[in-house]
């Protein structure tokens, strides 16, 4: 089974079925590196190293301000990553460490922020969240995969034929990008994309390799050190 079979189906099951949605993603400027006291989140993992995340609070300023505001009070310091799914992602921020705990700064949860001009491309951090309206919590995730297929595109518009729904419109360019540096373009426009790993992405790589049980989490826990929200130096 090729990569963008195997992406599509992981991806269905990730947290609902997400419809193809309408919608241009036409801006790969995402992976450009934060300017100079830009703020940035350094994700330290316990045993595996840290990675360095730009986040995007123009586009999605409830996302940021919910994971920078848990992060600088500590919220996710010794959290577990529940959920890992090889050539996908690897998902955390849940104080239960079941997948099914965890609440925003607000108490109450809130709806997706999406940006067309961002792309769950590979090292993309997103919002998890329910089949629910306003469901966003304080769990999130990091997109992991290996290149895009190009036949991948055919796919999803036969997907979307299938069930009767217009494909998504990628541009030119965020097909190259996902082709490059892979990710889960079927998640685009169903899921707030707030941040991007711009450095250690060999951390979700050392992640990815581990073994999970038949509920996708790891049988050895894999922890948050600390999340902390620094001026990025260049």
């Amino acid at each position: 089974m090729g990569l963008f079979h195997k992406i599509a189906a992981a991806g269905l099951s990730l947290m609902m079925t997400v419809g193809l949605l309408t919608g241009c993603s036409g801006n790969t400027n995402q992976l450009d590196l934060p300017k100079k006291g830009e703020e940035i989140a350094v994700l330290k993992v316990k045993d595996y190293g840290e990675m360095k995340i730009r986040l995007f609070p123009k586009s999605a300023p409830k996302a940021v301000e919910n994971f920078t505001t848990h992060a600088k009070n500590g919220y996710y310091d010794g959290l577990k990553f529940h959920r890992v799914i090889a050539e996908f992602m690897a998902q955390t921020g849940d104080p239960t460490g079941t997948g099914m705990g965890g609440e925003s700064i607000w108490g109450e949860g809130f709806g997706v922020e999406h940006d067309k001009n961002l792309s769950h491309f590979t090292g993309a951090l997103g919002c998890a969240q329910s089949s629910q309206p306003n469901s966003i919590g304080s769990q999130f995730y990091i997109v992991h995969t290996s290149p895009i297929e190009t036949e991948y595109w055919d796919y999803m518009e036969q997907l979307a034929k299938f069930q009767g729904k217009e494909p998504y419109d990628y541009s030119a360019s965020v097909k190259e990008t996902y082709e490059r540096v892979g990710g889960a373009p079927h998640l685009d426009g169903g899921y707030t994309v707030f941040g991007q790993v711009f450095e250690g992405i060999e951390v979700v790589e050392k992640i990815m390799a581990q073994e999970t049980d038949e509920s996708d989490m790891p049988k050895t826990d894999i922890l948050i050190e600390s999340i902390t929200i620094v001026p990025y130096e260049g």
